[in-house]
């Protein structure tokens, strides 16, 4: 894919109502911008799930970023990455030479709990929350034998402590898993330290056409699909197939496989949502995530970090900026900027991005990056 990342920068990450959607992305352009180290871009891909309408361009005229194509996108929590897929495609394609890749979500003013699915869903119907969805997920898995409480505690316990070297992260801490699975029951089997917290936030990206910079990330090839039917037909967990497909198309296209990948940035909204990513992405076997997280190969030191940032559970989950936020996170471990949760020697990452909760459906979309090499 002829296309590479010339910029990119965030907000920080947390419960600040006493920002607007604009305050955030002005934050996240105007460093994304100054990174690239231009004062333009040619359009704008803008992601956010709850946004109101109109937010693109009313958050971005007040940096004068205006008489442009300005397209908002929504898709789940995959909003921000799709938003990263379509400029890449813009700036491959020659349509445009330099253009904003935006996610921005102020959740504060949405929601104080559990997202609840669409109503006319049979899910949000008979009220299952989001973290009800998961934990159907993680029950069979415990069923089946495929994970320990105790190895889903783990990945809680590994992320908050990586969101320790991440200034901008809404969490970190240096939990232990007795504390993980003691906190507050959220949907059984899965605890509040399990599940990601409410966040605002914004994450931009400037995506160009390659010129040669020796700070500008490649990105070697960037895949989105929506999901099939979700019935009888598979033997999988939710959002297991569709990501594994998505992964396997990303992989081929930048003639990679999932052994050359340094550092991964996964969807983690729950604990037992890395689990099954982590296998539907070929680290590991199908029912061998949790083995994967207890070994350690996960963590930053291991042989491939994930969730350096401290994922969604941890740095948090602005559901439209979740994307281009772990986009960014790569960039700065690519480039060595990432300060003490730096992955040593990292040349190739993935971004991971889940969109999920339509009925019916392995998921609304899911797309995975590889960036960098």
């Amino acid at each position: 894919m002829k296309a590479a990342i010339h910029g990119v920068g965030t907000s920080d990450f947390a419960k600040q109502p006493q920002l607007s959607a604009g305050d955030l992305v002005a934050t996240a352009v105007r460093e994304a911008l100054a990174d690239a180290g231009v004062g333009s871009v040619e359009a704008a891909y803008v992601g956010t799930c709850f946004g109101e309408p109109g937010i693109a361009p009313r958050t971005l005229h007040r940096l004068g970023i205006v008489e442009i194509p300005i397209v908002t996108v929504e898709n789940a929590c995959a909003s921000g990455t799709t938003a990263f897929h379509l400029a890449c495609g813009a700036v491959a394609s020659g349509q445009y030479e330099r253009v904003l890749a935006l996610g921005v979500e102020t959740m504060t003013s949405h929601f104080s709990g559990a997202i609840v699915p669409e109503l006319t869903d049979a899910e949000g119907a008979s009220g299952m929350a989001l973290p009800s969805l998961y934990a159907m997920s993680a029950s069979r898995y415990l069923a089946n034998g495929w994970v320990t409480l105790e190895q889903m505690a783990q990945v809680s316990v590994k992320n908050h402590a990586h969101a320790l070297g991440n200034p901008r992260a809404q969490y970190g801490g240096a939990l232990s898993v007795d504390e993980v699975l003691s906190s507050r029951p959220i949907a059984d089997p899965l605890t509040l330290l399990q599940c990601c917290p409410i966040t605002d936030g914004a994450a931009a990206v400037v995506v160009g056409r390659p010129r040669g910079g020796a700070r500008e990330v490649p990105v070697r090839s960037c895949q989105l699909s929506s999901g099939a039917l979700w019935d009888y037909r598979t033997d999988h967990a939710w959002g297991y197939e569709l990501i594994g497909s998505v992964a396997a198309r990303a992989y081929e296209a930048a003639g990679i496989g999932p052994a050359d990948i340094d550092v991964f940035e996964v969807h983690d909204a729950f604990t037992i949502g890395e689990i099954v990513t982590t296998e539907a992405l070929g680290l590991a076997e199908e029912g061998g995530g949790g083995e994967l997280v207890q070994s350690g190969r996960t963590a930053i030191g291991g042989e491939q970090p994930v969730n350096p940032s401290g994922g969604l559970l941890s740095r948090g989950h602005p559901l439209g900026a979740t994307g281009t936020a772990q986009v960014a996170e790569v960039v700065w471990q690519l480039r060595g900027e990432a300060d003490e949760r730096q992955v040593a020697g990292a040349r190739v990452g993935v971004v991971e991005t889940m969109g999920g909760g339509a009925s019916g459906v392995d998921g609304n979309a899911a797309v995975v990056a590889v960036l960098g090499g």
